[in-house]
């Protein structure tokens, strides 16, 4: 961007060698600013949840999460303690307790000023987030909605909505969902197959899992979406241990 804004006044003050120059000299402030990939100030938490197109800062990352988190837990109509408690928490552990009470602080004043409306929010998040991302957000909600020891049916239906929203495939939310509600199936689920599935397609779907919920691909967020990260990580190799002893393979 600073680029071209050089360019322009170099060309209205100095001609075409005078938009040329300011062209290279915004350039060069672009790449000592900037980071090149995020379009944002360089730092560790500048940008860590864009994509090459578009990026979202943080503090609207934030903002966004904890309006999601505000839907489920009101997805019931009842406003459970221990669900914002989790969410608390949750926020405390990413970004510290300054950082998070000021997220808080400002989500009060914000929605007060505005409806809170879970399509366009995941709208806005799907073209500025990488998909394992939006694939922990929604790992997230459910633990928010399991937080108080009960997961209601509207609290499912309000998360898959927002999966939807989010861009991700059906199979991708049986996947998450299969991760806190289990039952027979839920190992084959969480690997994205059916039970029918054959031994080898069993094999090719945990390595495509592993490597889908693999740690790594989140390294670049903050400690509680890494923490997140490996749980998933877990619940995969659990699940395909629990196919391994069934099926004795």
């Amino acid at each position: 961007m600073v680029r071209w804004i050089g360019a322009i006044i170099g060309l209205v003050f100095r001609g075409w060698m005078g938009g040329i120059a300011g062209y290279v000299i915004g350039m060069l402030i672009d790449n000592l600013f900037f980071n090149k990939n995020t379009g944002t100030t360089s730092g560790r938490n500048s940008a860590p949840f864009g994509s090459q197109e578009q990026t979202v800062t943080p503090g609207d990352f934030e903002l966004n999460l904890l309006s999601l988190c505000s839907i489920v837990i009101k997805a019931d109509g009842q406003v459970s303690q221990r669900e914002m408690d989790y969410v608390r928490q949750y926020f405390v552990q990413a970004y510290g307790k300054e950082r998070a009470n000021a997220t808080f602080r400002t989500f009060n004043e914000v929605v007060k000023k505005r409806e809170i409306n879970a399509q366009r929010i995941c709208s806005y998040l799907t073209q500025r987030t990488r998909r394992e991302v939006r694939l922990q957000i929604v790992h997230f909600l459910f633990g928010i909605a399991q937080a108080d020891g009960t997961v209601s049916t509207s609290e499912v239906n309000q998360i898959s909505q927002i999966a939807g929203y989010l861009g991700l495939s059906r199979g991708e939310f049986e996947s998450l969902k299969a991760m806190f509600f289990k039952n027979a199936d839920s190992a084959y689920k969480i690997l994205e197959v059916e039970k029918t599935a054959t031994d080898a397609e069993v094999k090719k779907a945990y390595r495509a899992m592993a490597k889908k919920y693999h740690p790594d691909k989140l390294q670049h967020m903050d400690e509680a979406y890494r923490a997140g990260a490996e749980e998933k990580f877990r619940n995969v190799q659990d699940a395909y241990e629990t196919i391994q002893k069934e099926r004795g393979i």
